[in-house]
């Protein structure tokens, strides 16, 4: 099977020829990879280890002019270095002093759908016809946050959720039409539509249930029934410990369950696979914050050789790192991780 082909599969409930596998990791990290590899290219890399890898269609911004360090919503961003590479971190807030929503409405300006170049979306996947792909989505309380400030967004829930709902109707407006001319753009090519909030920290939600299932899940529905009206599958990432609206999700729409952060509080992967593995494809669970950062060669072999079997019993499961594998991340451990998939994968289809 091709890597589409092999999506595909798993996403249907149907037997692949092996496990799929994806791959997330900082550009530092891939670097090193692909080094260690001696491969020429990322794109070898995922064939030298055999990588499902999702590949990305996003339409160009061709908008009013921006300066070079702000993006279209107005928010500044520096260069963080951590040490081992960088983070781009926003550290300007354009709406933090706007005191209600007629202040937004009087002294703000949205962007919108037209501040984008969706011609060139064909072009962005040529070279990777088999394999599958990501286009569209949502995560507009990400830009929330960088709009008001991480601080105050979460203030603003409790303190004035009217003004919250309009902000996020205006950008789950624009991250609609966006989505609907990729998809227009790309017939029948998108595999994967991104929807996508981080709701939880490592021990419970960062938010009430009430909240989630009040404000966001029904403007996520919205989004998620325009990929399914597309023939897509919707992809929900969410961080952290996440369980307590797993149940929401699935009954809004989801497809797949994304990073699957086992060590948080609730993510025990027997159990989630026990309550949710019929209902929803598990992608993730290869723990970067300790096990590929910090653990021995051995060690990641053994996580690999337990997600396979309690995540991928039946099915149902997309090997991959629980985020972006990190620059301090050793490049034998990430080649483990994708040599025991493979080999395990291989297993179990004869």
């Amino acid at each position: 099977m091709t890597p589409r082909e092999r999506w595909q599969a798993v996403l249907d409930r149907a037997a692949p020829d092996r496990l799929p596998m994806d791959y997330w990791g900082t550009d530092e990290a891939t670097a090193r990879v692909v080094k260690h590899l001696g491969c020429a290219s990322e794109k070898e890399m995922y064939e030298t280890l055999h990588i499902d890898k999702v590949i990305a269609a996003e339409p160009v911004y061709c908008g009013p002019a921006l300066a070079a360090d702000r993006d279209e919503f107005g928010c500044r961003f520096a260069s963080v270095d951590y040490g081992t590479g960088l983070y781009a971190e926003c550290v300007e807030n354009p709406l933090a002093s706007f005191d209600d929503l007629a202040a937004i409405e009087r002294g703000y300006r949205w962007p919108n759908a037209d501040w984008y170049d969706y011609s060139g979306l064909a072009g962005q996947i040529e070279g990777f016809e088999e394999y599958p792909v990501r286009g569209g989505g949502s995560e507009p309380f990400l830009t929330y946050c960088q709009l008001r400030g991480l601080e105050q967004a979460f203030v603003d829930l409790v303190s004035d959720p009217e003004m919250v709902c309009a902000c996020l109707d205006t950008l789950f407006d624009l991250c609609f039409e966006k989505t609907r001319r990729i998809l227009e753009a790309l017939p029948g090519r998108v595999d994967l539509c991104y929807v996508a909030e981080d709701f939880g920290s490592q021990e419970a939600l960062l938010m009430s249930p009430r909240t989630i299932r009040e404000i966001f899940v029904p403007r996520m529905k919205r989004m998620i029934d325009l990929a399914h009206e597309a023939g897509a599958r919707v992809f929900f990432h969410s961080d952290g410990a996440v369980r307590p609206i797993l149940s929401d999700m699935i009954e809004a729409g989801i497809d797949v369950l994304n990073p699957i952060q086992w060590r948080c509080a609730g993510m025990e992967r027997a159990g989630l696979k026990k309550d949710f593995g019929e209902k929803v494809i598990f992608h993730g669970g290869v723990d970067n914050q300790e096990t590929l950062a910090f653990g021995s060669v051995d060690a990641v072999r053994r996580e690999v050789e337990e997600n396979v079997a309690l995540l991928g019993e039946g099915g149902g499961y997309v090997l991959a790192p629980c985020h972006n594998i990190q620059a301090i991340t050793p490049p034998e451990n990430v080649v483990a991780l994708y040599e025991t998939g493979y080999r395990l994968g291989m297993e179990g289809a004869r």
